[in-house]
Formats: C-alpha cells, structure tokens, sequence
C-alpha cells in the first residue's frame, strides 16, 4: 500500500484479516520471518505483508510481497487501467478462447489425450502456426501490457521487490486473467488462504534478500517501541 500514517485507525478489520492470513500463509511455507506495513528497498511503497525464509545468504532463500485487496476500488487504484483498457483486455481473452475452442475442434490431433472425455482435454498449441492466434496473443499482451505499464502492481515487479509477488483478495474480487504479470494471487476461503494462481519465481540476489529482511526487521522494532510507548 501507499505511505499511510503509523495509526491503523483507518484500516478495515476485513483488510487485518487479510494480512494476518497472509503471515500465517507465509509461515507454514518456511518464510517465517515477516511483518506488515514493510518500506520497500528502492520503492516509495509500504507492503501490507513482507516475509522471508531465515537464511538469505543461502541459494534457495526466498523473500515475497503480499497485498491485500477487500475490494475492486482498491485493486483498480493500484492497477491505475488506462479508459477502456480493461474492457479490451476482457473482449480480447474471450475472442482468442473462441479461437483455441474452434482450433482444437479442426486439429484434435493437437489434444494432448490426458482427459477420457476430449471437451475436457488439453490442446497443445506449441509450434502451431496460425497467424491469427498469433495476432490475438500480441494484441492481448500488449493490450496488458498498457494496463500496468507504470503502475504499482508492474513496478514492484520491475524493480524485483521480492522472490515471489501475491496478491491476496476476497473471492470473485476479479479475474484471474486481471492479475498483473508474473504476480500470484491467492484468495480467501473459509477460514484460509487458497493458492489460486501460482506467481513466477524471480532471481534476487542475496544482498536484495539480506535488504528486505533488515527492512522486516525494522518495521517489527518500529511496532515494539510505539507499543511500549503506549504502555
């Protein structure tokens, strides 16, 4: 989230929620270091939830962002969708989907045979060379790529903020296909949190992990003091 005040007055319950989801996540997946409202190295940002696994020097150490999004407003705020942008991405989705659908109907030598009934079965369109589809999957990247370009949501990625970018929501807050690249999203259910997109794995360098976990480290003394201050 943006620079907000050390004061929490303004948060929702449903938002703490999220973000306690979120460490507890975290923590059963080996990042057991974490904290909320973290500053970010080389960004202007404060994330709702940063965690990290303990050993930052070793090669499969693993730091990751999480924002928490209880409503559409807030998750547009931060995506910043240029007039129509969005729209274009939905009609484009269902026009290439038409495609695929109509492919593999023409080309059931491209089914990949893993399902008993066909309608269920993957089509693999790997080397295939058509060149409307091909058209359409670069209108459609393009088209998300204006979407995000600038935004949050893509700087974060950009700047390799962490190993790892989710974007924790309630259910049916958007679509998947909304989702900003390379980011994850999982989504409450119940009492927990779902893995419903895994996010891509970025490289980050040992001295960016050890950076990040200084920054958790320091979000957490922050919230000591200002706890024994009010004692």
């Amino acid at each position: 989230m943006e620079e907000r005040s050390a004061s929490s007055c303004s948060e929702s319950a449903a938002h703490r929620a999220l973000k306690r989801l979120a460490l507890e996540w975290a923590g059963a997946r080996r990042m057991i270091l974490g904290a909320t409202a973290v500053r970010l190295p080389r960004a202007n940002y404060r994330a709702d939830v940063v965690a990290a696994t303990p050993r930052a020097l070793s090669s499969n150490g693993v730091t990751a962002v999480f924002e928490c999004k209880v409503s559409r407003a807030d998750f547009l705020r931060d995506s910043a969708p240029e007039a129509g942008a969005a729209e274009a991405i939905e009609r484009l989705s269902e026009r290439l989907a038409t495609l695929r659908a109509l492919i593999a109907g023409h080309r059931p030598d491209l089914r990949r045979g893993e399902e008993l009934f066909p309608e269920f079965d993957a089509v693999d369109l790997r080397g295939l060379r058509h060149d409307t589809h091909a058209a359409l999957e670069t209108e459609l990247r393009v088209a998300q790529r204006k979407f995000y370009e600038g935004t949050k949501f893509a700087k974060l990625w950009r700047w390799r903020s962490a190993s790892l970018l989710y974007l924790v929501a309630e259910e049916g807050l958007f679509a998947p296909r909304e989702l900003p690249g390379g980011w994850g999203l999982l989504v409450r259910r119940d009492a927990g949190l779902e893995l419903a997109v895994k996010p891509c794995l970025r490289d980050t360098t040992p001295e960016e992990r050890v950076a990040l976990i200084e920054r958790i480290a320091s979000a957490g003394a922050s919230r000591e003091r200002r706890q024994l201050a009010n004692d």
